[in-house]
């Protein structure tokens, strides 16, 4: 723990423009003041890390990663003003960020006071999980997502308290998997995730694991994994967390995925969010599905009507003659009264000419050839009669050229043809 600041360093700057006030928290590797920023006369937070050893290489890291954190911009995050190494002591340099001061409490209050209902909770998780979408997107990882954490802002008067992530990177500055030297883990021990637990590396799903214990800590009033840091890491590899049985079945299944074994089977913060947008506009105040399937629509295809001639349309006739036949089992000698041939049922051949030739006599009893032939020659007789009238103004009457068309459909074209002589 940082040791207990004297009081002379009250009213101390820091970084030659923060003007040391209260202190309003500490931690384990730092403390945050009440500050004012002398050159801008406003108030700020600073949080002071403890002394660092005075390895240059070190303080370099510290110094890149702080800056990256200062560029984040977010309302669900709290806004980094500036940073710095405050010097004042050359053989023990400390590190500061200065952070917008909020007003309001905590999470970690809030939970003290009652249980969160779960129209509350969708706003806070949605918030939190939208900040978070948007840092891991920039590849950063906050390592330390627990409700002391996540500040509760009230931005206008009647509205919801909104969530604001404080700390963010600060574990990652502080390498959380790094082990003290009295042996005892660096950070919240209870909010660790799995893979934290056991000094694996670490990826955004870490984030979603401890939001998920925040989660269900704001539903259960209590903390899910308690007990010394030791009992706590090694709780979560040998059970799932408990949830109530009054949960809704859409809340209990968005905590059961986000706070599963495996970090790929975690889903992404912007998933979280948009499911947690739909408890928003709920009556019941429970999120939406985490992957709706979406639906795919197919290009449309373009038509091509087919050009098809007298000579294939008789062929197309006889293959759709041809099933009828097989579906029969008759042999092709029978004729399908079976009183012809032997009558034996056989399996489905290929019908010979011949018998297709039979099928396609008037006399045929199927209703589809007959609806096939009817239509085939109102077609055929349409198109023979404006053949006749363009012929018969341009050649003599006694010359009537139409397409040679043979078999039983041939001789019903010159039966046609006949009527409608003069």
């Amino acid at each position: 723990m940082v040791a207990e600041s004297p009081s002379s360093i009250k009213n101390e700057v820091v970084g030659g423009r923060y003007r040391l006030g209260e202190v309003i928290g500490r931690g384990g590797m730092s403390s945050v003041y009440c500050a004012r920023d002398e050159n801008l006369g406003r108030d700020v937070a600073l949080k002071l890390f403890a002394p660092q050893a005075p390895d240059t290489e070190e303080l370099k890291r510290q110094e890149a990663e702080i800056a990256l954190l200062a560029t984040l911009n977010h309302p669900g995050l709290v806004t980094l003003f500036d940073a710095g190494i405050d010097d004042r002591i050359p053989d023990e340099p400390r590190p500061f960020l200065t952070m917008e001061l909020v007003e309001g409490q905590d999470l970690r209050n809030r939970i003290r006071h009652s249980r969160v209902p779960l129209e509350e909770l969708s706003v806070i998780g949605a918030g939190i999980a939208d900040a978070l979408a948007y840092v891991h997107g920039l590849g950063i990882i906050h390592r330390d997502i627990k409700p002391g954490n996540i500040l509760l802002v009230q931005i206008r008067p009647g509205e919801p308290l909104r969530p604001k992530l404080t700390d963010f990177g600060i574990a990652r500055i502080a390498d959380s998997t790094r082990l003290t030297a009295t042996g005892s883990m660096v950070g919240t021990a209870a909010y660790l995730s799995p893979e934290q637990a056991l000094g694996k590396p670490l990826s955004s799903a870490t984030d979603i694991y401890s939001l998920g214990l925040v989660l269900l800590e704001c539903i259960k009033g209590t903390v899910e994994y308690p007990g010394s840091p030791v009992e706590s890491a090694v709780a979560r590899l040998h059970r799932a967390p408990e949830i109530p049985e009054d949960v809704p079945a859409e809340w209990a299944d968005l905590i059961r995925s986000m706070t599963a074994i495996e970090p790929l089977e975690r889903p992404a913060a912007a998933d979280i969010e948009t499911s947690l947008r739909q408890a928003l506009v709920s009556p019941a105040s429970t999120p939406g599905e985490l992957a709706p399937e979406t639906t795919r629509v197919l290009p449309a295809m373009p038509f091509h009507p087919p050009s098809i001639t007298a000579e294939e349309s008789v062929d197309e006739l006889r293959q759709a003659a041809a099933p009828a036949t097989e579906a029969r089992g008759v042999e092709p000698g029978d004729d399908g009264t079976g009183s012809g041939g032997t009558g034996s049922v056989t399996a489905a051949k290929e019908p010979a000419p011949a018998a297709v030739a039979r099928n396609l006599h008037p006399q045929m009893r199927t209703k589809r050839f007959w609806l096939a032939l009817v239509l085939g020659l109102v077609v055929v007789a349409a198109a023979v009669a404006a053949v006749l009238m363009t012929v018969s103004a341009q050649a003599p009457a006694d010359v009537v050229p139409y397409p040679t068309v043979t078999g039983a459909l041939g001789d019903h074209l010159q039966e046609l043809q006949k009527s409608v002589q003069p």
